[in-house]
C-alpha cells in the first residue's frame, strides 16, 4: 500500500474512514493524558479530521501530517481557516491559528519536525496500514518522538477474514508487541461497536471491537 493508494482514495472521495463528528473516545479519555495546557499535540495521518479542532479548543496546539494535498486543502477550506503555506524540509507546511498540517509522507518526518510535541493522538494511523507497514510506522514514530511523550491510541479488532482493510484489524497482542519494550501499555476500554456501524455490517463483519490505549514511556 503506497502513497498512490491514498491519493486515489482522496481524489475519488472514497473516504469512508473520515469521521464527520469529533471522536467520542478522544473526548472521553483525553483527560488520562498528562499534557499541560498550551502543549503541542501530534496527529499522524490526520486527513481532514475534525478531532484536530477539538484538541485546539482545549488550549492545545496541533501538528498533523497528511500525504494527500486534497485532504489538507479541504481541512482548512471546510473549517473557514485561511492558512499560511510555507516549505518545511520535505513538507509543505499549512498553518493557521495554532493548527499546522505538514503535507507529505509520514516516513519523511524527522525528530526535529515533532520536537515540540508533548502528546500524540492516533485514531487512524495504525489501523490504516497493512501489517508490514505497521511495524515500520510504529518504529519510525518511536524514533522521532521526544522521550517523555504519551500516546492515546485507538484500534479496531475484527476477523480479518470477513473484511479486507483498510481499516485493518490490529489486535492487542500486536500493539503490545510494537510498543511494550518502550511504553507501559494500558488498555482503557474495549467496546463492541458493530451495532453503531452499519457500513461495516454490510461489508460482512459479525463483530467489531474498538480498543483505547494510553501508552506511557517507561
Amino acid at each position: 500500500m503506497q502513497a498512490d493508494f491514498w491519493h486515489e482514495r482522496w481524489e475519488h472521495q472514497q473516504i469512508g474512514f473520515h469521521q464527520a463528528e469529533i471522536n467520542s473516545h478522544l473526548q472521553a479519555f483525553w483527560g488520562q493524558m498528562r499534557v499541560p495546557a498550551d502543549s503541542r499535540i501530534f496527529v499522524p495521518l490526520c486527513g481532514k479530521s475534525r478531532d484536530m479542532l477539538w484538541l485546539r479548543s482545549q488550549n492545545l496546539l496541533v501538528t498533523g501530517v497528511e500525504i494527500s494535498p486534497i485532504a489538507v486543502h479541504d481541512f482548512f477550506a471546510e473549517n473557514g481557516l485561511e492558512p499560511i503555506v510555507t516549505q518545511q524540509g520535505a513538507f509543505e507546511r499549512w498553518e493557521c491559528d495554532g493548527l499546522v498540517i505538514l503535507q507529505g509522507d509520514f516516513f519523511d518526518l524527522s525528530a526535529a519536525d515533532v520536537a515540540d510535541c508533548a502528546g500524540v493522538f492516533d485514531r487512524a494511523s495504525l489501523i490504516a496500514l497493512p501489517p508490514a507497514m505497521r511495524t515500520r510506522y510504529a518504529q519510525h514514530l518511536m524514533n522521532i518522538l521526544p522521550p517523555a511523550v504519551q500516546i492515546l491510541l485507538i484500534t479496531m479488532e475484527y476477523d480479518q477474514r470477513e473484511m479486507k482493510g483498510p481499516p485493518f484489524s490490529v489486535h492487542e497482542a500486536e500493539v503490545r508487541g510494537f510498543y511494550e519494550e518502550r511504553y507501559a501499555v494500558e488498555r482503557l476500554q474495549a467496546l463492541d461497536v458493530l451495532a453503531d456501524e452499519p457500513g461495516f455490517r454490510q461489508r460482512g463483519l459479525t463483530r467489531l471491537d474498538e480498543k483505547v490505549y494510553v501508552l506511557t514511556p517507561r
